[in-house]
């Protein structure tokens, strides 16, 4: 059970009423959270962050914009102050570590308007020892439209920073005052050599999508960008802001519990049926192809297998159902027989997965999931979906919910990038939202996705072994690297591979597709975890390289990455004292004749142990150390 302790303390309202400001400080007193609703001459509502006695957001604006309305954020008095303590531990379902720490203090200030119409409003702030956060609580008996939000990030240097434009865009190295119109969120800021910031929303649910435009008045202020209009008919609260704040680019990525921690509690009473795993994307479209994944995952420890679209018919085309195979002629001359697939896979202990586009959902959502649970199908990738708009984000949260009605696991693709709602609502695994291998992104863009976009939650990367692609990417070891590094709960790998028995075809779907060998280094995809019960950040530089420890019951998996030639040191005193372990390498060796140049060896060592790694440009290692049973 969670633990959990609370203290209250409420302030009289009569004593905050000449108030100008509130000051909350983290749990370990390091970060303080300023509210001011006046500052010098000015009369706007703002707010300040310090950590360790150091500016991190200069004095910046809050408040609401609405139509037809004046701005909720001048003439402000703050009418009354309560404050809590929360300290708790709370179990997840599944996740990169078996347990969580969420310990805040939390002040909800009720403010009023001095002049006419005398609205009143709050704001909930949470102060954590990994950063704040803070979000508006509206008190409305009409339909209101927010146009616009007033929140504002400002420096008073002009930081380091890392820019995507998109979900799925390449992150590009510039600053605070380069920063583009509809910059991607987790912002990642470096403000010195030991301390980096993350801008960004968590618990986005039925709001319009937030992300960071520069102010065109000061080239040192970020401000929150909303994707469109936001209309209420009754009370709401938006979504939450936060500011994360730790010493180095690897400690922001180990805390991206954070996110989670400000999203509501698992609302699924029986998760019994939700179950992470592996899986293989079937690229024939064709029963053959189906049995011949289903062996494969079988035979080397996979727990499902993808149909990808194509599957009921040209997924652009309107006319095409989701709730009947038709598979599409120019992927696949088939034939499929999907149900047969299904059942064959329950037969082997593996699962199917199936692909929808968007234009299927949106019109057919109600009677596909119940469908395809009678079918046997065991989750959904949403494809193309629509995103950013309040009207969008809305439909999606509930398809999410929906789907967890049926029992259907869920995979999100294309631009949807998470906000923690996994914690909520986890049948939602895993979500694209990330500039995967699809796209072929090299060692260097890799490590600058694991440091930034990471810190939002789980990122289906579409991991493959066999394709050509690998060797423009990085390295093979690399590509071990990647899936310890990259979380996911379904981790796809072999994305572009197919199995030898799986039919090639001519065109369509399945035809450029690599076959994968039977090559000892598949044991390593074999034996691979996708959920943890801890994981360490433990070196790394954004964009440079990184490495990552992750610990399965009592073995470790660790991952590392390199742009450029490097050689370290790797101490293993993460491991348990007073315990043998058998560490099994996965490194990349030119010297080999095998085709993906992978060598393995295996070694025994302990928490005393020190590795030293050396690493040529764009290459990788992947360490699996298990317990040894005396």
């Amino acid at each position: 059970m969670n633990k959990m302790l609370i203290v209250l303390c409420f302030l009289s309202s009569t004593l905050m009423i000449q108030a100008k400001d509130i000051k909350i400080l983290s749990p370990d007193k390091k970060t303080e959270l300023t509210i001011t609703t006046g500052l010098k001459n000015e009369k706007a509502l703002s707010y300040a962050v310090s950590y360790q006695g150091s500016l991190i957001i200069a004095n910046s604006p809050l408040g609401l914009e609405f139509d037809n309305e004046k701005s909720l954020s001048e003439d402000l008095t703050m009418v009354s102050v309560k404050e809590k303590v929360v300290k708790e531990n709370w179990k997840p379902v599944y996740g990169e570590k078996d347990n969580y720490l969420n310990h805040y203090k939390e002040v909800t200030i009720q403010f009023k308007e001095d002049k006419a119409p005398h609205r009143q409003f709050s704001m909930s702030l949470r102060v954590y020892n990994e950063g704040v956060a803070f979000k508006y609580n509206v008190l409305t008996n009409k339909q209101v439209m927010i146009t616009r939000e007033l929140t504002g990030f400002r420096f008073t240097k002009d930081h380091p920073s890392w820019i995507a434009g998109n979900a799925q865009s390449k992150y590009k190295k510039g600053s605070i005052s380069k920063t583009g119109n509809g910059t991607e969120r987790p912002y990642v800021i470096e403000m010195n050599d030991n301390r980096f910031i993350a801008l960004g929303e968590a618990a986005l649910v039925d709001h319009a999508r937030m992300k960071f435009n520069r102010s065109p008045k000061d080239s040192l202020l970020l401000v929150a960008a909303l994707d469109g209009k936001a209309i209420y008919n009754t009370n709401f609260s938006t979504p939450w802001r936060y500011v994360m704040i730790a010493e180095s680019a690897g400690k922001l990525l180990e805390n991206n519990h954070f996110i989670l921690n400000l999203n509501e509690a698992n609302a699924i009473k029986d998760v019994s049926w939700i179950k992470p795993g592996k899986v293989i994307r079937e690229v024939t479209l064709t029963t053959t192809g189906g049995k011949a994944c289903i062996d494969f995952a079988a035979r080397h420890n996979l727990q499902y297998v993808e149909f990808d679209a194509g599957w009921y018919g040209h997924e652009y085309d309107n006319a095409s159902s989701a709730l009947a195979v038709n598979v599409d002629p120019s992927r696949s001359t088939g034939p499929l027989d999907l149900q047969g697939v299904i059942d064959y896979g329950k037969s082997k202990g593996v699962g199917v997965l199936l692909y929808v586009n968007q234009r299927a959902l949106s019109k057919e959502l109600d009677a596909i999931l119940p469908l395809f649970k009678s079918w046997g199908v065991k989750g959904l990738k949403y494809g193309f979906v629509d995103v950013g708009s309040q009207k969008s984000t809305s439909w999606l949260h509930e398809a999410i919910r929906k789907a967890a009605d049926h029992q259907m696991m869920l995979d999100i693709h294309d631009e949807y990038r998470p906000t923690g709602y996994s914690r909520t609502y986890p049948n939602l695994l895993t979500q694209e939202g990330i500039r995967g291998e699809e796209e072929s992104p090299d060692n260097h863009q890799v490590l600058t996705t694991m440091f930034t976009r990471m810190i939002a939650g789980a990122g289906d990367f579409t991991n493959c072994y066999f394709a050509p692609r690998v060797n423009e990417m990085g390295s093979h070891a690399s590509q071990m690297a990647k899936a310890i590094c990259i979380y996911s709960p379904w981790q796809f790998v072999y994305w572009y591979d197919r199995p030898a028995d799986s039919p090639r075809q001519k065109g369509g779907a399945g035809s450029t597709a690599s076959v994968i060998t039977e090559i000892p280094e598949l044991s390593f995809y074999d034996a691979l975890p996708t959920v943890w019960n801890d994981t360490k950040v433990l070196a790394g530089k954004i964009g440079e390289h990184g490495t990552i420890a992750r610990r399965s019951g009592e073995d470790w998996y660790v991952g590392t990455l390199t742009d450029k030639p490097i050689s370290f040191s790797l101490p293993l005193n993460f491991l348990a004292k007073n315990k043998q372990y058998q560490a099994t390498v996965y490194a990349d060796d030119a010297s080999l004749s095998t085709s993906t140049k992978v060598a393995i060896k295996q070694m025994s060592v302990a928490a005393s142990t020190v590795l030293n790694i050396q690493l040529l440009e764009k290459q990788g290692q992947a360490i699996i150390i298990r317990s040894v049973k005396k």
